[in-house]
């Protein structure tokens, strides 16, 4: 049942994309972006997005949840409202302003204050994905760019 239950729920990421990493689930930028992945490719749908990819590790690292007990609650066929009192129950307590603070640190993160090998990275990608006349200002552009939200 609840297989055919994160089937309903869903995206096929074939067809379309997953949410911006700038909405929030329980108050947590990117969150919403990795449950899109995690229910895609427990719902076989995921094609090339991956789940637990490093976007979706800085969520976990901050909230300190474990990636694979996340996937098996999702699993169990949680809406978005069922994940939301997940996180806010098992991630790890901090004030509000220090999660504030943690999302305004990625909404705004330029790609020249990444890792050396993520700035690497993402030049080669940006210049493959990222239409030729819109500018990237912070990291979060490159996935709203790529798959046209702005």
């Amino acid at each position: 049942m609840s297989n055919e239950k994160v089937k309903l729920l869903a995206k096929d990421l074939s067809k379309e994309f997953p949410r911006s990493p700038r909405e929030t689930i329980a108050g947590y930028v990117v969150a919403t972006r990795t449950l899109d992945k995690c229910r895609a490719v427990i719902a076989g749908t995921a094609d090339e997005y991956h789940y637990d990819c490093p976007l979706d590790q800085v969520f976990f690292d901050f909230t300190e949840l474990d990636a694979d007990k996340f996937k098996a609650f999702v699993a169990e066929g949680a809406t978005d409202a069922e994940v939301a009192d997940y996180i806010q129950e098992n991630a790890k307590k901090r004030e509000k302003v220090e999660i504030v603070k943690w999302n305004n640190s990625l909404r705004y993160k330029s790609i020249s204050d990444m890792p050396e090998n993520l700035q690497e990275f993402l030049e080669d990608y940006i210049e493959e994905y990222v239409p030729k006349h819109r500018p990237v200002y912070v990291w979060f552009d490159v996935y709203d760019l790529e798959e046209g939200r702005i």
